[in-house]
């Protein structure tokens, strides 16, 4: 998903400036882009209860309803099986996202070398953290407080993008 979506962010910047008179409309885009992002999460966020971790339970109840409809001839599947599944699960499930979105964005932006070996740490680590502690973690974390965290950073990543625009 990263490379494919830091691809689509450099057709994006590939467009001819005859086509966009100069004006950088990718890094504009980008900007709108990350600003709806934040603002749009840290209106969620503001909406939640303190210690609300619904959200978090929701997915965690999805996952585990998918886990328990596999059948016993399904755990016999080999490896390979196996991690297709998982692949089109989460590739179905990435498209669209926020984070999908975003590396698109930032791909329009920045150098394309970067945002993709960035992404992919990125999304190593988060699903990583998701897989090592993620049960853990929501204990601990509320769904309010990612939110605002997430929200915040795309706030961030909204400035820095005009800042290198202006």
């Amino acid at each position: 998903m990263t490379i494919i979506s830091t691809v689509l962010g450099q057709a994006f910047h590939a467009v001819p400036s005859s086509l966009t008179q100069g004006i950088p409309f990718d890094d504009y885009v980008a900007v709108a882009a990350f600003t709806y992002f934040g603002v749009k999460t840290l209106m969620d966020a503001s909406k939640l209860s303190d210690g609300d971790s619904s959200g978090i339970e929701e997915e965690k109840a999805e996952a585990e309803e998918i886990v328990q409809e596999v059948t016993a001839d399904q755990k016999r599947k080999s490896v390979v099986a196996l991690i297709l599944q998982t692949f089109s699960l989460v590739f179905a499930a990435e498209i669209g996202d926020r984070s999908f979105l975003s590396t698109i964005a930032l791909s329009a932006a920045l150098n394309p070398y970067a945002v993709a070996l960035g992404a992919t740490a990125a999304h190593a680590s988060a699903t990583g953290l998701a897989v090592l502690g993620g049960s853990f973690m929501s204990r601990y974390l509320s769904e309010k407080v990612i939110g605002y965290v997430g929200g915040s950073l795309f706030l961030v990543f909204a400035l820095t993008t005009a800042l290198g625009v202006f």
